[in-house]
C-alpha cells in the first residue's frame, strides 16, 4: 500500500471487493475442474429381454413378452425407452444411477412385485455393479404402501449377444 501527498489531500488506493474477490473465485473453478468425478457406467447399448408377465413402466402396463431397453440419446443418461419387439408398445421412463449389493454374474432386470403387479426398478450389466434404477412412479408407490415388495429377476442380454 502506498501513501501518496498530494497538496491537502491524502490519497491512499484501496481494491474494491469485486476485485479481490474475482482471482479468488477464478482460482476456485479453476481448482474444482481438477476435482475427481464419479462416473457410473450404466447400462449401455440395446438390451433384450423376454418379460414373462404383465409389468408396469412408470404409469404404463405393458404385456408380457420380448422387449428391446437403451438409453435416449442426448438425454444425459437420464431418460430410457422400452420397446416390444414388434414395435407395437413403446415407453420412455426416467432412470438414475444406482448400484448393486453386489456385483451381477448376468445381466438382468429386476422387477418389484407387489400382490400380482409387478414394476420394473432396475437393470444391471453383467459385472458391473454400477447400473440403472427407475423413478417409482406413483402407481408403484401406491402398491408399496398397500403390500409388500416381492424381487423378481429377469435375464436379460445384449442385443448383439446370442441368448438369455
Amino acid at each position: 500500500m502506498f501513501v501518496t501527498h498530494s497538496g491537502n489531500t491524502l490519497a491512499i488506493p484501496t481494491k474494491t471487493g469485486w476485485r479481490t474477490l474475482l482471482p479468488l473465485f477464478l482460482t476456485l473453478i479453476f481448482a474444482m475442474s481438477f476435482w475427481p468425478a464419479r462416473t457410473q457406467a450404466q447400462i449401455i447399448g440395446n438390451v433384450v429381454a423376454e418379460v414373462p408377465f404383465q409389468f408396469h413402466v412408470g404409469n404404463t402396463t405393458l404385456p408380457a413378452g420380448k422387449y428391446l431397453i437403451h438409453q435416449l440419446e442426448g438425454s444425459g443418461l437420464t431418460v430410457m425407452q422400452i420397446s416390444s419387439m414388434d414395435g407395437k408398445v413403446s415407453e420412455l421412463f426416467d432412470v438414475e444411477p444406482t448400484e448393486a449389493k453386489s456385483e451381477p454374474n448376468k445381466t438382468e432386470l429386476i422387477f418389484n412385485k407387489y400382490g400380482d403387479r409387478y414394476f420394473l426398478s432396475e437393470m444391471f450389466d453383467e459385472g458391473n455393479a454400477d447400473g440403472n434404477r427407475l423413478v417409482p412412479s406413483r402407481d408403484e408407490k401406491r402398491a408399496s404402501k398397500e403390500n409388500g415388495a416381492d424381487v423378481a429377476r429377469v435375464a436379460a442380454h445384449h442385443a448383439n449377444q446370442e441368448g438369455n
